[in-house]
């Protein structure tokens, strides 16, 4: 498949949007001259020296956001045109910032020029058979994780958000699949619609999980779903490092990634995982 970015001039302002299912996260890529990430690994260099940076980093709240408070970070970091790179995986939403950049970019006559990102735009081999029915929050920080993993070394992500994934590249590279259960907010919402007086629990994702016996039905609730997502994250970690061997680097991302940091001591954690591998789409495109 065809890569559906076109080339990025290298004096472009290039912005970058990771539309997830509770936050937009947006952010600036910081060189968009970054070299391309598949030449550096062709000719041996350290990728993990060449990922792209973002800085910038300002969140919007996926279904409530205005054109207003997009405006004011845009007003931060671009003064003049600039190339908005979107991957979604929350259609609405990205409809949404999409209408609202149009909105900014005609209202201030400002040139905003917008491109949704596919699997083909991002560095990163897929061996699965439907490879356009991957969430792409997944493969971006599929791609970023091979590059920071050592040569010949696979990676795993554990990516802790709205639905929390733990997916698996290959030693060579490949993306491999995973697994997807929710996260702590959807299990406490299952658990409060789908019975008639269970009470809904907020903030599980901030703070360990209380110590067993829960004491209330709350802290009943908080235990359950705090200890069993750990274990949960911890089981999956231990079947795919089983699978792709002991070198394989674990790392860790998403919002409420630090509830279960303890439980991956080894874990490397990068915020902006998912972002980094948005930017290196965009370095690709510009390398072009």
């Amino acid at each position: 498949m065809a890569t559906t970015i076109p080339p990025i001039c290298p004096t472009d302002t290039v912005l970058l949007a990771d539309v997830g299912n509770t936050r937009i996260k947006l952010a600036l890529l910081v060189n968009n001259s970054v070299d391309d990430p598949n030449a550096a690994e062709k000719n041996g260099g350290s990728t993990a020296q060449r990922l792209p940076s973002v800085s910038k980093r300002h969140d919007l709240t996926s279904c409530g956001f205005r054109p207003a408070h997009l405006e004011n970070w845009l007003n931060t970091v671009a003064g003049g045109s600039a190339v908005v790179l979107v991957a979604s995986v929350h259609e609405a939403a990205a409809v949404r910032l999409e209408a609202a950049l149009a909105e900014v970019s005609a209202t201030r006559h400002r040139s905003l020029r917008q491109r949704r990102i596919g699997y083909a735009d991002l560095p990163l081999r897929i061996q699965l058979a439907e490879p356009h029915k991957v969430g792409i929050d997944r493969l971006a920080a599929a791609a970023a994780a091979h590059l920071l993993a050592a040569s010949g070394c696979g990676a795993i992500i554990v990516d802790c958000g709205t639905a929390t994934t733990v997916d698996m590249v290959s030693n060579e590279g490949e993306f491999l699949g995973g697994a997807i259960l929710p996260g702590p907010t959807l299990w406490a919402q299952s658990l409060a619609e789908g019975t008639s007086r269970l009470p809904a629990v907020a903030a599980l994702e901030r703070a360990l999980p209380p110590a067993m016996p829960g004491r209330s039905t709350q802290e009943a609730i908080a235990a359950g779903i705090g200890w069993g997502i750990r274990g949960a994250i911890a089981k999956l970690v231990e079947e795919a490092s089983r699978s792709l061997g002991k070198d394989a680097v674990v790392i860790l991302t998403g919002g409420w990634c630090g509830a279960v940091r303890d439980v991956l001591p080894n874990a490397i954690e990068i915020p902006d995982l998912v972002l980094t591998g948005i930017a290196l789409a965009a370095s690709r495109a510009c390398a072009r």
